[in-house]
């Protein structure tokens, strides 16, 4: 069991009481009628760095902790409380939002077992993997100025803690341990675990937990619901390989899952982790003024994750399989929010879980971190379908996050209110374009139906509305408005000054940029001086005013996402890029789960161009211990190859197991020592390998958002972002936290 540090009594006195037995009393604090408190503005004392390990998730990883969140205290000297405008608005939603509906609250207390004594659990290196008591002040029963109060009853249900019982006697899930729920079935003979979390620790705290409150039971299967990391990532902690690879436990999944596992998040990696910081605020306090949740859970643990592939695939559009005694029908979702995803149907128990495809959230069609956009019409069917094959029969719907929907009734209004979401903003947005609304100008069009606007399951917290229908017009016209204008436009840095130029330079522009915030017009303010930041990237009271706007931009925001990307890029304007999160390597249960291919593919991604001009070779890639054979070729600047040929004419081949390649691939071992042990048999003009490795760089994910933000590099010719690569250049270690999808 992971060392755990114990809430107090009073804590968790406090939790207990405010949510799990009276979430109706919390919820009308949100409701209609509550007075505004004025926040004090006070300097925050330094930040309690409980984990310095670093780990890139969402917040996870560096636990930032303000121990003024409680008192209304700012955690950064520079940061400002709710201005009158954003009050306003505040007040605005708070009156016209249903907080009067409050089932979300009695369905996500139902059935409430027990909550741990610990609310941190530990890495064995004694770092924090999850620290639930971090979010804590959210339990205080104050109304927070400075986060959307849709946002902020989210964040309350998102509270959740503890056990849960589903169906009577059947189906349990441990909620808060993690950014998703781990699930429990019971089966004839042990635990069928539906999605182990990110990481071992938080999954096995989760297992231990249940057999300590319901009686020990082994774990008889594994299902993976779909290809995000914090779905599969704590296998490790509730199931040993051995028993998987004996046949004793199956591990089941969706047509897709390894594939989609791995590659999504390889090509773009680097920059992704870096989007990460944003979106997810992963440097944020858990603070009112910081990091509030993140839609579908509090965070994502900074635990250690793993991954064993599948021993069944479900390969049907939809399957029946019945193991330990329990009936499940998979329903195959590609295409919705997940490449690889699949609903379950339990006719025995009258239950449907959905996955991550209806939780307590409109999604992301365009994730901000950054992945390819989804097809929310697909998404719409695929619920649809949902709907006419069980949603009519089931009388509980549960899913990887969120809270459980009871009652025939109630399961097909939020499966109707989510179809409908979907379906609404993919038609709606293409109306739009077809009457010429362009992508630079559809999200201040497109609107959701106020009957939607009424049904909280509509809202779009992990998602928005504005940049899911931005991605809907890229999905279908790409990036450009049709104006030859903006096709090859400038750079910001060359456009910018202009700009300031014929506004009269920095002076009159932090005037009106001044006076713009105090009318509370955020977003002109921005637009003005983001071009002064861009032409001045060293003037500190430029970036201060924009962090400014930014920051009450974001308090407004119900989306944690968007409300994120402000507030970390208004913290980085003011202090710089923060320092000491780096992402961890790949593990060596994703390195064995990357395809030879892929990985070949992002070495020549990672081809430093001002080292490859004129250079031209051809390598033969042999692993005899899986029968596969590349051709690796460098000519034009371009590094390609072709899978399942050689070349007669190489220049060089390279014969080693795939076994021993992932040593190369995991920095375990480097070219050379595999050389000299006889691991690797080389014919031909061995040089190229090391002009190859020279040719490399390591992608770090510290370059600059904002303008303005980061130290110059002491070396012209290198950059931060773009290092020359270490003692081990063929390791791969760019890819990107999936978690949260």
């Amino acid at each position: 069991m992971q060392k755990v540090q114990a809430a107090t009594p009073k804590t968790l006195d406090l939790h207990k009481q405010q949510f799990l037995r009276r979430p109706s009393a919390v919820a009308a604090r949100l409701g209609r009628g509550g007075q505004p408190r004025v926040l004090r503005w006070l300097i925050a004392p330094l930040l309690v760095l409980t984990s310095a390990t670093p780990g890139l998730a969402g917040g996870g990883g560096a636990v930032l902790v303000d121990p003024g969140a409680a008192k209304g205290q700012h955690f950064h000297p520079k940061g400002q409380p709710a201005s009158a405008t954003t009050i306003k608005l505040w007040q605005k939603q708070q009156a016209i939002l249903p907080f009067e509906d409050k089932r979300d609250f009695e369905e996500a207390k139902r059935g409430f077992i027990a909550a741990p004594t610990y609310k941190q659990i530990k890495r064995a290196d004694g770092g924090v993997a999850w620290d639930m008591a971090s979010y804590d002040w959210l339990l205080t029963g104050q109304d927070f100025k400075s986060i959307n109060p849709s946002l902020q009853r989210q964040a309350l249900l998102n509270m959740a803690y503890g056990l849960y019982e589903v169906v009577p006697g059947k189906i349990y899930q441990v909620r808060g341990f993690d950014l998703a729920n781990i699930t429990f079935i019971k089966g004839d003979k042990g635990w069928i675990v539906f999605d182990p979390l990110t990481s071992k620790e938080t999954a096995r705290a989760a297992l231990d937990f249940v057999n300590e409150k319901l009686g020990a039971r082994p774990v008889t299967a594994v299902v993976y619901s779909h290809s995000h990391a914090d779905h599969f990532g704590g296998v490790r902690g509730v199931v040993d390989e051995a028993d998987v690879a004996s046949g004793k436990v199956p591990v089941i999944a969706p047509l897709g899952f390894m594939t989609h596992a791995v590659s999504e998040n390889v090509y773009a990696g680097n920059a992704m982790n870096r989007r990460l910081f944003y979106q997810y605020g992963v440097l944020l306090p858990r603070s009112p003024f910081g990091h509030v949740d993140q839609s579908i859970g509090k965070n994502t643990a900074a635990g250690t994750s793993g991954l064993i592939a599948p021993t069944r695939i479900i390969e049907k559009p939809i399957e029946e399989l019945k193991v330990d005694g329990v009936t499940m029908v998979f329903q195959n979702t590609p295409g919705t929010e997940a490449p690889a995803e699949m609903n379950t149907w339990f006719p025995q128990h009258k239950a449907f879980w959905a996955a991550e495809n209806i939780t307590g959230t409109i999604h992301n069609i365009y994730t901000l971190r950054g992945a390819l956009i989804r097809d929310p019409l697909e998404w719409s069917k695929k619920i649809n379908e949902a709907l006419y094959k069980f949603g009519s029969q089931a009388d509980v719907m549960f899913a990887s996050h969120s809270w459980p929907r009871f009652g025939n009734g109630r399961i097909q209004e939020v499966m109707r209110a989510q179809r409908d979401a979907y379906a609404h903003l993919n038609n709606n947005v293409l109306y739009h374009a077809n009457r010429g609304v362009t992508i630079n100008e559809i999200q201040n069009v497109y609107k959701l139906p106020a009957s939607l606007q009424k049904n909280w399951a509509a809202h779009s917290y992990h998602g928005s509305e504005e940049h899911n229908s931005r991605a809907v017009i890229n999905r279908y016209l790409g990036y450009w408005d049709g104006n030859p204008a903006t096709l090859t436009p400038l750079s910001p840095k060359d456009s910018a000054p202009l700009y300031v130029e014929m506004m009269g330079g920095a002076k009159p522009i932090l005037a009106k940029g001044r006076q713009l915030i105090t009318a509370g017009k955020y977003l002109q303010a921005t637009e003005i001086l983001n071009k002064l930041v861009y032409a001045q990237p060293n003037n500190q009271a430029a970036k201060d005013l924009l962090a400014e706007a930014f920051e009450q931009i974001g308090y407004s925001k119900e989306s944690p996402s968007v409300r994120n990307s402000f507030l970390a890029a208004a913290l980085e304007l003011r202090s710089g890029i923060p320092t000491g999160a780096t992402p961890k390597s790949a593990g060596p249960d994703v390195i064995r789960a990357m395809g030879t291919n892929l990985w070949l593919d992002f070495l020549a991604i990672r081809l430093d161009p001002s080292k490859t001009t004129g250079q031209r070779f051809k390598i033969n890639l042999i692993t005899p211990d899986n029968g596969e054979r590349y051709v690796l070729e460098l000519n034009n600047d371009a590094l390609t190859n072709i899978k399942g040929f050689t070349a007669g004419d190489a220049d060089l081949s390279v014969t080693l197991n795939r076994t021993d390649l992932e040593k190369l691939m995991m920095g375990s071992a480097t070219f050379g020592e595999l050389v000299n042990s006889g691991k690797i048999k080389l014919v031909g003009n061995r040089t190229l390998v090391d002009q190859l490795q020279a040719m490399l760089v390591q992608f770090s994910p510290d370059f600059e958002i904002m303008p303005g933000t980061k130290v110059a590099p002491k070396s012209p010719t290198s950059s931060p972002s773009t290092k020359p690569a270490s003692s081990h250049p063929f390791e791969q270690k760019s890819l990107a936290d999936s978690a949260g999808g």
